[in-house]
Order: structure tokens, then sequence, then C-alpha cells
């Protein structure tokens, strides 16, 4: 059976974005060895535009085939007509807002998130990326079997989480971390409890 994982970026207190929704200040430690670690163990989760620049446009997907975006993590792409922003994958949006797909490679859904990972977790192939965001993530958390976090030494006070759910612990264990000289860790946690159906927000 695949696997979801979720692979994010957070800061030291847990938030994926700012408030708005942006990012960009995580970018100035995307460099170096962390960058180069980046494009040698997960060269699918580079955007397809920037895979050519980074030397790896016909790199195979090492883990994931598929990934899985809310319209609030889809949407700056968009904004700047990047449509597809990972055509190397099956990309799938869920939104109940957004009613007709930008792109013909982009499946836009309002189907339930549980029951279509649950789906797409019995077909064959590699492992799906919940790229995110914090809401989305929130609702999948019964079916998320790994969570690896690129924690960047940032601590901002708020912004999105890296889940949005109501109260219902879910455990994990660490399975490896590796630190870079620029201060970002990657953190790999694996379930060790039973999934659940609790309660979650959406």
């Amino acid at each position: 059976m695949r696997n979801l994982t979720y692979y994010v970026g957070a800061t030291l207190d847990g938030f994926i974005a700012a408030p708005d929704g942006d990012h960009q200040f995580l970018m100035p430690y995307v460099g170096g060895d962390f960058l180069a670690h980046l494009c040698t163990e997960f060269p699918e989760t580079v955007p397809t535009p920037g895979r050519a620049a980074m030397g790896i446009a016909d790199a195979p997907n090492k883990r994931f085939d598929t990934v899985l975006m809310g319209r609030g993590t889809y949407e700056p792409g968009l904004a700047v007509g990047l449509t597809g922003p990972y055509a190397h994958l099956r990309q799938i949006v869920f939104s109940r807002g957004l009613t007709e797909s930008p792109d013909p490679a982009v499946e836009v859904t309002a189907a339930d998130p549980l029951e279509l990972v649950r789906e797409l977790k019995r077909q064959d192939g590699l492992g799906i990326w919940l790229c995110g965001g914090g809401e989305l993530a929130g609702r999948l958390l019964p079916e998320i079997d790994e969570l690896i976090v690129k924690q960047y030494p940032l601590a901002i006070g708020a912004g999105v989480p890296l889940f949005r759910a109501a109260f219902a612990p879910h455990a994990f264990g660490l399975a490896g971390s590796r630190t870079f000289p620029n201060g970002v860790s990657v953190l790999t946690y694996r379930r060790t409890g039973a999934a659940t159906d609790g309660p979650a927000t959406g």
C-alpha cells in the first residue's frame, strides 16, 4: 500500500507560512548543502520550472508520483501564471471554491480528502506527497504515515500552522534527522500509532 508523506518546511514555532500565506522569508536558507540535499533526495519536490536550473530536469521521481495541495498552497503559483507547478507528478488540488481547473494536468476536486487519499493508497505507484497547507494537513492527519519537516531556525510568532485541526493526539516517532551548516534540520517522523478518524476541522 502507498504511503502519505507530509513533506513541508516549518519554523521552530510550527508555522509553514506567514499569516498571509507567504513563505519567502524562508528562501534565504535554501542553498548550499541543504539545497543539494533537496535536489538529490527529493528531486520531485522541486517545482517543474526550477528543475532545469538545478540540473535535475530529467531526474526520475524517487519517492513520490502524486502531489496533494490545498487551494491556499496552489494559489500563489497560479497568481503568477504557474498553473501546473509539479508537471512531473500527478497534481491534485482540493478546493470547494475553484470549480474548474486552469490546467488540464491539474485535477481540482471537492471530494472528501480522507476518502480520496484512502482510494489513492489502494492504487499502485510511488508515495503520495502532501505539499500543504495546514488546513488540508489537519483533515488528512489520520492518514499521514510519515512527516518530514524541514525545520528552519526561525520563530515568527504567528502564521499558517503545520496542522489546523481539532485536538486529537496522533503519535509519531523520530526516524531520522540531519542538520545542515545553515541551521536547517530535516526531521523524519513515522506514525507509531494506528490512524483514527478523529475529529478535524476544515
